[in-house]
């Protein structure tokens, strides 16, 4: 199992720590259930996703989906200031929970509608396997996330209770604030892009 990361929102002070449980849910989320799984990752019950996270979360299934324009830039989002779980953290494209039955590949394509309003294309999976645990001073996240990758054209019309901000970003600059531990990017992200960067461009390198 992933050691806990411990993430600069754990300081109650931060600016986006404004706030406790119990959170505001989006439509979206409000009878949405998680799938629980073991160390193996093999499914072992579902959980409304409403109680499942908390100081101490058991292991589910969740995604990570990164989304690249044609000129090779990546959507970067900051999560919304009322989200549950790393309020007003700048991000990856999208994140999210496959619900009971549903792939990977259909839950990022789901949520990118959701969130923002984008269509991918070219969806495929990149890192299968990872999983991380992270700790924001409140809630536990504790997730086999796999990860995906998907080409986006034009701009995100983003759901404002969702994302706060939004941009694209070239991949130097993400591996950058990746690799800044002051930089206050995800924990998720900062582990996925070196690996990302390996799996996508290593062997142009």
């Amino acid at each position: 199992m992933p050691a806990p990361i411990r993430h600069p929102l754990f300081d109650p002070k931060h600016p986006g720590r404004r706030h406790l449980p119990p959170f505001p849910l989006s439509p979206l989320d409000e009878n949405e259930q998680v799938v629980l799984v073991d160390e193996d990752g093999a499914p072992i019950g579902v959980a409304d996703k409403a109680t499942v996270h908390g100081a101490r979360t058991p292991r589910h299934l969740a995604f990570s989906c990164y989304g690249f324009r044609d000129d090779g830039r990546l959507l970067v989002t900051r999560r919304a200031d009322d989200k549950a779980t790393f309020p007003s953290v700048w991000t990856n494209t999208a994140c999210g929970h496959p619900a009971p039955g549903e792939t990977p590949a259909d839950a990022a394509a789901r949520r990118l509608r959701y969130e923002l309003g984008v269509q991918p294309t070219d969806l495929r999976m990149v890192l299968p396997d990872f999983a991380y645990r992270a700790f924001d001073g409140v809630i536990e996240e504790n997730e086999l996330c796999p990860v995906l990758v998907c080409r986006i054209s034009g701009d995100p019309d983003p759901r404002p209770d969702e994302v706060g901000e939004w941009g694209w970003w070239t991949w130097a600059r993400f591996l950058a604030a990746a690799a800044d531990p002051d930089s206050g990017l995800s924990p998720w992200a900062r582990l996925q892009a070196p690996l990302l960067d390996a799996a996508l461009f290593g062997a142009d390198r």
